[in-house]
């Protein structure tokens, strides 16, 4: 076969996949050219199934979390994917659904990071005024 036939045959092959909302990777022994490709395709595809499961209120929302917190954007990015491919997903996800979704997530982050708490402990220290008067009058 001629290259011109099977650059042909991978482009339709490609073209069956988008339409079918799949993503499995491309063909075959392209070298470095399949990487590159595949690399520019993954986020296209991911905002093309984004798009299909995301009401257009829904998805704004969704681009406003990017701009504050682009790793919160991409974890909810990944669950609903998950969700849609694991077919739990019975209708386009609403804003209302996002917000609870993103309370679940922020649930859950805040649950795995460590937190910090200081006590503070009474006496002691600088806190009493009669000590700092004390001190000023010796010097």
């Amino acid at each position: 076969m001629a290259d011109a036939d099977l650059e042909d045959i991978r482009r339709a092959r490609m073209q069956q996949l988008r339409q079918q909302g799949g993503g499995g990777g491309g063909g075959g022994g392209g070298g470095g050219e399949g990487s590159d490709q595949d690399a520019q395709r993954q986020p296209d595809q991911r905002t093309s199934l984004l798009s299909q499961i995301l009401t257009p209120t829904a998805a704004d929302r969704l681009g406003r979390i990017r701009l504050v917190k682009a790793s919160r954007a991409d974890d909810i990015e990944n669950r609903l994917i998950g969700l849609a491919r694991s077919g739990q997903l019975r209708s386009k996800v609403t804003e209302e659904q996002l917000k609870e979704l993103l309370g679940a997530v922020a649930e859950q982050q805040e649950k795995e990071e460590p937190k910090i708490v200081v006590t503070r402990r009474g006496g002691g220290g600088w806190d009493d005024d009669d000590d700092l008067e004390d001190l000023l009058k010796d010097v």
